[in-house]
């Protein structure tokens, strides 16, 4: 009996080299080489949708794979049309610090920056 591998869709979420770097360094501070960047868009903040970027070590039915130098980005089924063109980038400078996510899909964003619609 033989078994037959499903490869994972796949997204169109970018991640820069920048912000690939910085997850590769926070995984090795972490010391695992299990886990993933999980992006999701989830409903809440002041616009209606927010960004959700965080460390996973599971693979969910109808999640969406791209390896970007070794670095996994994960997007969940339901959030691959609100991320479908999004740049991940990372700061490191005085004005700006952190991960950002420059979003074609984004109407409008709120004051706060956190959430979109």
């Amino acid at each position: 009996m033989s078994q037959s591998t499903t490869e994972a869709p796949t997204h169109e979420v970018t991640l820069t080299d920048a912000a690939a770097q910085k997850v590769r360094s926070l995984l090795e501070q972490e010391g695992r080489d299990d886990l993933r960047l999980r992006v999701a868009v989830q409903p809440g903040g002041c616009s209606g949708l927010i960004y959700q970027l965080f460390f996973d070590e599971r693979l969910l039915d109808g999640d969406a794979v791209a390896d970007f130098g070794g670095v996994e980005v994960v997007v969940d089924k339901m959030s691959v049309p609100y991320l479908a063109g999004a740049t991940i980038d990372f700061a490191d400078t005085i004005e700006r610090q952190g991960f950002t996510i420059d979003n074609p899909n984004a109407g409008n964003s709120c004051a706060c920056g956190q959430s979109f619609h």
